[in-house]
């Protein structure tokens, strides 16, 4: 009887999916990775200001030219420098947007492969998990990647990463989330081999809807699940910015979610951004705001900075 009574529990246990610990990098049950970014001042400013030091950073470099690992570049949008990250902020994380567009076909033919083999290197050298989104928001209409073309490029890089060795990344699959009858998310999907991450990017309250649909195709894949960009865009009143927070905030409770990545910048002194009214991000600029924020982090559910951090991710390197 108690052996049969065994088997069913078994039985029972594996008809639900379960998060993979191969790779993901995924924090316990209940608790969520903090995140801040997007630029290394940026960064230092919310550290600064908000004397907390979150579980990781963020930062940007493209297959094509891989600018921003070994020291600072500029798109326009706040200096990208991988390296100072690293440097700054031992005890963190780092998730780096890998942009694609344009870069698919050749990709996929091996011209960036001098390329990925420098990317495998900085990982490796890290000593950190490292959650790489590749090709991120696959679905924004501008990006325009051929969805069979994306997942041949998405699973050349994590190939490619693999075989060299590296074993401390997690793969992001990272939409635009913004419903789009005329598409369909798991046409561009890499495969469950391939994919650690399903992630999402999050500017208004609105995609918060989008947002839980596609947390739904993770759970039934057995994936955690990212907020990998997020930030109140074109939100100009105090009202509209609370709200905003309060709705993600209630969305990670109510979800689960995994990562939550903020970018805490003023969009609109930045050259790429400006004159698109995305607003001013920054969460040191509004008391009632800053207040809202630090209420909310300082609850257990957040992971920041601490030496204990990598361990509770799983990560058993050195």
């Amino acid at each position: 009887m108690i052996f049969r009574n065994i088997i069913l529990f078994l039985l029972i246990l594996a008809s639900y999916p379960a998060i993979a610990d191969s790779n993901s990098f995924a924090p316990p049950s209940g608790k969520t990775l903090l995140l801040v970014g997007q630029d290394r001042d940026t960064i230092a400013r919310y550290v600064r200001t908000t004397r907390n030091i979150p579980g990781g950073t963020m930062f940007y470099t493209s297959i094509q030219e891989l600018k921003g690992l070994g020291g600072s570049t500029e798109y326009g949008s706040g200096p990208q420098d991988g390296k100072a990250l690293l440097r700054s902020y031992p005890n963190a994380v780092i998730q780096v947007g890998l942009y694609m567009v344009g870069g698919l076909g050749n990709t996929i033919d091996g011209k960036y492969d001098a390329n990925l083999k420098a990317l495998a290197q900085w990982i490796k050298k890290a000593k950190r998990p490292v959650y790489l989104r590749i090709g991120y928001e696959f679905d924004y209409p501008s990006n325009n990647y051929d969805p069979q073309e994306y997942q041949q490029a998405f699973r050349y890089v994590v190939d490619y990463l693999r075989k060299e060795g590296v074993r401390n990344a997690a793969f992001v699959w990272h939409s635009y989330c913004v419903d789009n009858p005329d598409q369909q998310w798991m046409d561009w999907y890499p495969g469950n081999d391939y994919v650690d991450w399903f992630g999402v990017s999050i500017f208004s309250t609105a995609q918060v809807t989008t947002a839980s649909n596609f947390l739904e195709l993770a759970r039934e894949r057995g994936k955690p699940f990212m907020i990998c960009e997020s930030t109140p865009q074109g939100m100009y009143t105090l009202r509209g910015k609370i709200d905003w927070f309060n709705h993600v905030f209630q969305f990670i409770k109510d979800r689960n979610v995994e990562a939550f990545c903020y970018i805490n910048s003023n969009w609109d002194i930045m050259p790429m951004f400006r004159g698109q009214q995305w607003g001013d991000a920054r969460i040191e600029k509004y008391p009632q705001i800053k207040d809202l924020w630090l209420k909310e982090i300082k609850q257990d559910r957040y992971l920041k900075s601490s030496p204990d951090l990598f361990h509770s991710l799983g990560w058993k390197g050195k």
